[in-house]
């Protein structure tokens, strides 16, 4: 006999929402066509950045999240000075961007742009077929 509702509550474990977040921004950034490639390389490269930087965003989102529910996150000093350095460098790394990077980032905006341009003549063309077939059908 099968219950089909249950009183468990499933707890999403801290940081795993802000991972997500950020796989799924970059997946709506980037638009590739492998997903669970991209979301390898994405965890992958993460990981790489966690390793050389000391700085994990997943903790760091969690606590954030934390200070908003029941701010238990940010009631130990030492913890939070920890993390302020290694924070300050990961804000001066993103802007201390070589020119590669910047025009990686310019490349992708440019082509985020142009697939947008795309889609509405798309999505104009099938409304003006519409229309037309519409009319036609009227006569």
């Amino acid at each position: 006999m099968s219950i089909p509702f249950s009183n468990t509550y499933l707890r999403i474990p801290q940081g795993f929402g802000n991972l997500l977040e950020g796989l799924t921004r970059e997946i709506l950034r980037e638009q590739p066509e492998n997903i669970p490639a991209f979301a390898a390389a994405y965890f992958k490269n993460l990981l790489e950045k966690r390793k050389k930087t000391n700085f994990d965003p997943a903790e760091w989102g969690a606590k954030i999240d934390d200070c908003f529910y029941n701010n238990h996150a940010f009631k130990d000093q030492e913890i939070s000075e920890k993390h302020e350095p290694e924070q300050e460098k990961h804000q001066a790394s993103l802007n201390d961007s070589s020119g590669e990077n910047k025009e990686e980032v310019a490349a992708v905006k440019i082509q985020a742009a142009f697939r947008g341009h795309m889609a509405r003549e798309e999505v104009k063309k099938m409304k003006s077929e519409k229309s037309e077939n519409n009319k036609e059908e009227n006569v």
